[in-house]
């Protein structure tokens, strides 16, 4: 439509210049918009406003003369001039209407756009580390890692979705480390005391809580066998009950066979196959989650050397290298980073030789570009110091303005408005896979996308598991279902007819050919139609933006302006209160329409649209 407008605009200031009532001048943007409130017509042109200065004459002036010669078209009921020069447009029912069809037509293809003119463009988010299960603030970069990506693809960008599995470091021999200990705790309780292996293994979870409880240190004697894991590691371990699961999964599989082993051998070991077991589970919690990905990427694979005994790391520092971005200082290698607007250096290998993070995000970042044109990372909030250092390198390997980095707030976990008690230090946290067996992916997936990703969310688990109108999922669902309901009476099916039949079956042997919208002229109605029409051009600003949590917004107001059109217009016939057939015809069809894109919006955030609930 807003091509339409323009078109007509362009054709009515012509007109007017010809007759002279304007001077002629070069009209580059007709100013087509959306005015705010409904009573200014569907669609404004400021293209007075915009070009007084052009044509040296007042817009008020042009808007007159601009209205006074605009051809007639069916799709236009009026045009009014009003207040310094806006040219509002009010359409025919019929045009106004003509959404519903489109959006039923379309189905999940409406509201497609190109914006992204097919842009390729990456977008790597979650990438957990592999020593644990993902936890809940892992849970939301899933939900709105891929929830962009969906919406992305729908407004025309070439997509590719990346895991990066941060599988090198030292996090994973602290990772094995810390099986091994526990591993050999088991073994020791089982010969010392003759007890089976559940029997020990719940012993070491006792002990584990009761250390976690000991906030102040005064009860030592109640979790012995933690405070020997913490001292035989300095500290530096991964204590949650997950470790004591894996560790006991090692001695059900293989007994006590890796306790007289030498301890190296033991941990490395331990620690591949603790890795493939977490990196399972997290591929595992992502599909429950709805959440897929294209690639799967090593860190180590950077590392690993080719034909020409080189790694991806190493010619990375030789590019940056021959481009004077590198320098030796203290035994240790540089990037010069502040020749690109970072605030100090940044070391890539340290002193001893160790390779630091940084150097990983080097090789990666460049191996990133050599597939695709632009790169979004999905962070956490904690590392926004880190976001200026891999753009400077980004900009040194030739790739300026090509690297984005959205970051993402915490999730506050709440029980009936009460804080759930968290440590990832001490291993109380709670899984993502806790909370989708609890509230379901379609509960965590909404909730976590329903704010910008940099507010912090307040996640109340027994709200989201509510069945009542207060909660926003549940709310947007049972619309779409409450809709599935009325097309299956028009069409006199019952729930497991419709699920055999689909629902565009079910509704066009409702509804029929040759629907008449321009009978829907009720507020409640138009309404539909308003709401409907803004989608495109929200999930092209949502894309744009990379804010798909409008999208959540936008459906529920959908549902509400159903529930409203629903109170205030009958739309199937009953006893004693008859409707033209028409009309009744029509106000499905908009019924249909709305199903169609709450089902559409659901699936752009990753929810199912349930039919009967």
């Amino acid at each position: 439509m807003p091509e339409k407008i323009e078109e007509l605009v362009r054709a009515a200031l012509a007109q007017a210049v010809a007759a002279g009532d304007v001077p002629a001048f070069e009209l580059d943007d007709c100013g087509i918009e959306r005015p705010a409130d409904t009573s200014h017509g569907e669609w404004t042109s400021t293209m007075a406003l915009r070009s007084a200065k052009l044509a040296h004459c007042a817009p008020r002036k042009i808007a007159d003369a601009v209205a006074a010669h605009m051809p007639a078209d069916p799709v236009i009921d009026k045009v009014e001039v009003a207040g310094p020069g806006f040219i509002n447009f009010y359409l025919s029912f019929a045009a106004k209407n003509a959404v519903l069809g489109q959006a039923r037509a379309q189905g999940m293809d409406f509201a497609r756009s190109n914006v992204g003119g097919g842009m390729k463009t990456q977008v790597e988010f979650v990438s957990a580390n592999p020593v644990g299960p993902m936890h809940v603030g892992h849970g939301r970069w899933a939900a709105l890692g891929d929830s962009l990506c969906r919406v992305m693809e729908h407004a025309g960008y070439d997509i590719q979705r990346e895991f990066y599995i941060n599988d090198h470091g030292s996090q994973m021999d602290v990772f094995g480390r810390s099986l091994s200990v526990r591993y050999l705790q088991l073994v020791e309780i089982m010969r010392e005391r003759g007890i089976s292996l559940d029997e020990a293994h719940e012993l070491l979870e006792v002990d584990r809580v009761a250390f976690v409880d000991d906030e102040d240190g005064t009860a030592a004697d109640t979790h012995p066998y933690m405070d020997a894991f913490n001292e035989s590691l300095g500290g530096n371990a991964y204590g949650g009950g997950y470790i004591i699961d894996e560790a006991a999964h090692i001695v059900e599989t293989d007994g006590d066979r890796w306790a007289e082993v030498p301890e190296d051998e033991r941990v490395l070991t331990f620690r591949e196959q603790g890795y493939q077991r977490m990196l399972d589970d997290i591929r595992t919690t992502c599909a429950d989650a709805r959440c897929t990905f294209d690639v799967w990427f090593s860190e180590r694979t950077l590392y690993e050397k080719g034909e020409d005994g080189t790694s991806a790391v190493d010619r990375a520092f030789k590019k940056l290298d021959e481009m004077g971005y590198l320098y030796r200082k203290d035994d240790a290698l540089w990037f010069r980073s502040t020749d690109l607007g970072d605030d100090k250096d940044r070391v890539l290998v340290k002193a001893n030789g160790e390779y630091t993070y940084f150097a990983s995000d080097v090789a990666y970042h460049w191996n990133k570009f050599e597939r695709v044109d632009h790169v979004i990372d999905i962070w956490g909030a904690d590392h926004h110091g880190y976001i200026n250092r891999v753009r400077c390198v980004c900009d040194a390997l030739g790739f300026p303005g090509r690297f984005e980095v959205l970051l993402g707030q915490l999730v506050n976990l709440l029980r009936s408005g009460k804080p759930v008690r968290m440590s990832k230090r001490r291993g109380t946290m709670i899984t993502f896979r806790e909370l989708l067996d609890e509230v379901g992916a379609d509960a965590a997936r909404y909730t976590l996308i329903s704010r910008s990703s940099n507010q912090m969310i307040d996640f109340d688990i027994d709200a989201v598991k509510e069945k009542s109108q207060d909660n926003p999922v549940y709310y947007v669902q049972y619309a779409h279902a409450r809709v599935c309901s009325i097309l299956r009476r028009a069409a006199e099916v019952s729930v497991e007819e419709a699920e055999e039949l689909g629902m565009e079956a079910v509704a066009a042997r409702a509804i029929g050919d040759d629907v008449r919208y321009e009978l829907l002229t009720d507020p409640t109605e138009l309404a539909l139609s308003r709401k409907i029409s803004e989608l495109t051009d929200l999930i092209a600003g949502c894309a744009r933006d990379r804010a798909p949590f409008r999208l959540t917004h936008f459906a529920e107001e959908l549902a509400g302006d159903f529930h409203s059109f629903y109170a205030a217009c009958q739309v199937l016939p009953s006893e004693g209160h008859p409707v033209d057939p028409e009309l009744s015809r029509a106000r499905l069809a908009a019924c249909d329409a709305v199903r169609s894109v709450l089902a559409l919006v659901l699936s752009l955030v990753g929810v199912s649209a349930p039919q009967a609930m």
